[in-house]
């Protein structure tokens, strides 16, 4: 929210010596994020001038049109004499009133204005656009044509209020009412000590039966809903010059005298408003749910096909409206036009000042991505007092601004409700905030705020109208303590339990973490959000459960409406954003839970705040939500090790993956069975399936390798891409915790190497397995360390696999007979396995 701090002068005294910056100071005090005082005009410097046009020559010969023209100053020139002007834009003729700048003068930026050649003429000045004088975006995009009312030689800055500070105020989801000059006011003048002058304490006509014909059929949805009827209006009737910046300097577009005013007391009061040409609305105007498939061409002429909760604007014809988001085209305004006739355009008008539900707004908002300044605020919460002052303030401007008559009949429909009270002990805001107040501060600062405070050791206090969000004891106690100063509660360091430390979760969690960094793995966290077309760019079959989400109501984007089932779509992400980005040589890592919707769908309870949870609450709110295990993911791409003097470096491949995979089992004590897998966006040929048993059964625990070239191309990855992925939670559920010491022998190791050839498809992890079970108990370590392939000394479609076997005893040095009688046992298993024979 922009504020002018000229226009909060108006509803505040505040001391002439202030500045935006102290005003900034104090309500942040208060509470509020105020997030930038902006200083517009802070290096203007004049003369800058209303001149009138007086002549006007086309220049040709040039690559655009170039016009030299005279203009009259009065005496702002010193001399009285027309001011000779180069000017290449086109929306102004001879006659019209001009803002221009003369030599001497400085613009926004810091551009010196001096007399120049240009064109082959001289140009003394220049005829300024609304952009060169940092006013913002006046609609025209070119020359400020001025009110032909304007005098001539006077001072533009004054004119145009060029000169002024505008607090940019971050409003938090709670506080609509500070999406208003009025709200922020009260809160300035709180914080001041200040009176108000509220602006939306104003005479209004009492409702009667002669005012525009409305029917409200959701009053749950529209509880209250004023019309008011302007005639006679001038259609060439403009925007005056200061309701045009007020508009500007808070970040709005100035339209027509129409739009703008609404758009105005929006601004002023908070309370967005609708403007329909009487003219084009046939019949009783109507407020109801959608009905499905309906359609409505809104004012950015869009087609909408509704949805049936939908609240819509209707008359006899239909939707003419998305209620408290955007007009419908088919009632619009229309903006002025010379005719033969005359001037033509909007006379009449109906003016609409509604509440609604903020539920209802702000879903459709999202639902037809459609966020304006108004869903913004009724989202956010309105004051659904302030609906007729607004409506009147609009009308009275109208009246006075385009000479319109305002009809005698008021209508408001009004849903009966009961003001919101709340029962607050007098010492709850001390106790919150451990801090004194006093039962006189309490009900001071309350009723600053807006609230009837009554009572004396409990007190029974009427929430205001416009603070929808004040809902309960904490809220009041909150307002207290904001109010009187966060900076002056004092500061207590809490004083945890002795005993209580990280769970075995979390220091697992934080081991793997470190176990990865120091690999060279870095972490990158990513939403849990996700597409479900990326399931079928990872290649996952239709019946995966992988495919099964849990979706969400209310998204942050409507592209990822899904909760994420596995962590490779985030991390594959993130890895192509830094390959784009110039990063080629990639490792990522990343550990945080997946949702897995249970197989029965419980709706989640309510529990309570005054007291805690009993266990079966909990229990039955933990049974409603999905299952959340915690995975572990990483991706790799490009050079795993570098070149150097050192040596040529080596690519990421599978085996870095699987390795990443081991590590982390390692961490959690637990043993990792590798076996060859198919699954999913790996490659057939160069997956592995990682395994634990669980209660004597094997479980399948997560995969291992390259990424297919289908899921590579689909995802916009780097060739040879690896990834790996595992449920760390069913690790820990197997592991043991226990820190284990590394073992020491004194008795000297004995090393025996075994080549083996075996046929190609033959995995290496099964000749492992059956070495390591037939050398038996005295076998401490194998290691595989060569692999060689060779037609015409193996055969063909055979592989060697050489493994170094070390052989040690806990309490004797083995002889070469124990330790060869071991190595025979293991190739004796292995060949009656696999079919492996030696080497030689």
């Amino acid at each position: 929210m922009r504020v002018p701090l000229s226009w909060l002068r108006e509803y505040v005294d505040l001391p002439a010596t202030e500045t935006g910056r102290d005003v900034q100071a104090k309500l942040i005090s208060a509470g509020l994020e105020v997030e930038t005082v902006e200083q517009l005009g802070a290096d203007l410097k004049g003369p800058l001038v209303v001149g009138q046009v007086l002549t006007i020559e086309e220049l040709d010969g040039f690559k655009k049109p170039i016009r030299f023209c005279t203009v009259d100053v009065g005496q702002a020139n010193g001399t009285g004499e027309p001011q000779e002007i180069v000017c290449g834009a086109r929306n102004f003729q001879v006659g019209d009133k001009v803002v221009v700048v003369l030599p001497g003068a400085t613009l926004p930026g810091g551009f010196s204005i001096s007399a120049r050649k240009t064109y082959g003429k001289t140009s003394h000045g220049m005829i300024c656009s609304s952009d060169e004088l940092g006013m913002g975006d006046d609609g025209t995009h070119g020359i400020i044509v001025l009110p032909p009312e304007t005098e001539v030689g006077k001072d533009a800055i004054e004119l145009l209020e060029l000169v002024d500070e505008v607090l940019d105020i971050a409003v938090t989801a709670n506080r609509g009412d500070c999406l208003s000059i009025r709200g922020v006011a009260r809160e300035t003048a709180i914080a001041y000590g200040l009176p108000l002058r509220d602006p939306a304490l104003i005479d209004v006509p009492a409702p009667n039966a002669y005012g525009y014909p409305v029917q409200v059929s959701d009053p749950f949805g529209c509880d209250r809903f004023t019309a008011r009827t302007v005639t006679g209006l001038r259609p060439e009737a403009r925007s005056p010059i200061w309701l045009q910046r007020r508009l500007q300097k808070v970040g709005m577009r100035p339209i027509s005298l129409a739009v703008d005013v609404t758009n105005y007391v929006m601004m002023e009061l908070g309370q967005p408003l609708h403007a329909y040409d009487r003219s084009l609305v046939q019949g009783t105007i109507g407020v109801r749910r959608a009905q499905e498939g309906e359609k409505l061409v809104t004012l950015d002429g869009v087609e909408r096909k509704l949805h049936a909760e939908d609240l819509v604007i209707t008359d006899e014809r239909g939707p003419i409206g998305l209620a408290g988001v955007m007009g419908g085209a088919n009632t619009e305004i229309a903006d002025h036009e010379v005719t033969e006739d005359g001037v033509n355009g909007t006379t009449d008008v109906v003016i609409e000042a509604a509440h609604f539900d903020a539920v209802s707004i702000a879903r459709t908002a999202r639902r037809h991505k459609l966020l304006s300044e108004a869903s913004r605020r009724f989202e956010r919460g309105v004051d659904p007092q302030a609906a007729a002052a607004a409506a009147q303030r609009t009308v009275d401007l109208l009246v006075l601004l385009a000479g319109g008559t305002a009809e005698a009949g008021v209508t408001e429909i009004i849903a009966p409700s009961a003001p919101h009270t709340i029962a607050l002990p007098a010492g709850h805001p001390d106790k919150v905030a451990g801090v004194d107040y006093g039962r006189e501060t309490v009900v001071r600062r309350l009723q600053q705020v807006g609230c009837d405070v009554y009572g004396q050791d409990e007190l029974v206090v009427t929430v205001p109208s416009w603070r929808p969000d004040l809902v309960d004891p904490n809220d009041l106690a909150e307002e207290v303590i904001r109010l009187e100063g966060y900076e002056n509660l004092p500061s207590t360091l809490p004083k945890p339990p002795s005993g209580r430390g990280l769970t075995h979760r979390q220091r697992l969690h934080r081991r793997v973490g470190r176990a990865l960094a120091g690999a060279g793995y870095v972490e990158a966290p990513n939403y849990p959000f996700v597409s479900e077309q990326v399931f079928d760019q990872l290649g996952l079959e239709a019946a995966d459960p992988a495919r099964r989400v849990v979706k969400l109501v209310n998204p942050l984007n409507d592209e990822e409406p899904a909760l994420r089932t596995t962590l490779l779509p985030g991390l594959l992400g993130a890895l192509r954003r830094n390959d784009g980005r110039g990063s080629h040589d990639l490792a990522l890592f990343e550990t945080g839970l997946v949702f897995l919707p249970r197989e029965e769908s419980r709706g989640a309870t309510h529990l309570p705040v005054d007291r805690r949870p009993t266990d079966e609450e909990i229990a039955a709110l933990n049974a409603a939500l999905p299952e959340q295990p915690r995975h572990v993911a990483v991706v790799l791409a490009g050079a795993r090790e570098q070149a150097g003097w050192w040596g040529k470096g080596r690519p990421a491949d599978w085996a870095d993956a699987v390795e990443a995979g081991r590590a982390v089992a390692r961490e959690a004590g637990a043993e990792l069975i590798v076996r060859k897998g198919q699954y999913g966006p790996w490659h057939p040929g160069r997956c592995a399936e990682l395994v634990v048993v669980a209660d004597g059964a094997e479980q399948v625990v997560g995969h291992a390798g390259e990424l297919h070239p289908r899921v590579l191309k689909a995802l916009g990855l780097p060739e040879r891409t690896c990834a790996m992925e595992l449920n760390l939670d069913a690790l820990e559920a197997v592991g043991d915790g226990t820190p284990q010491a590394p073992g020491i022998s004194t008795f000297p190791v004995a090393t025996q190497d075994v080549a083996l050839v075996v046929d190609k498809p033959v995995p290496a992890v099964e000749v492992e397995a059956a070495l390591r079970e037939g050398a038996g108990e005295l076998l401490e370590s194998i290691r595989l360390f060569d692999v060689y392939e060779n037609a015409e000394q193996l055969g063909e479609g055979r592989k060697s696999l050489a493994y170094a076997l070390r052989f040690r005893a806990a309490d004797r040095t083995l002889t070469v007979d124990e330790a060869s009688a071991a190595r025979d046992a293991a190739v004796a298993l292995a060949g009656e396995r696999t079919g492996a024979v030696l080497r030689g």
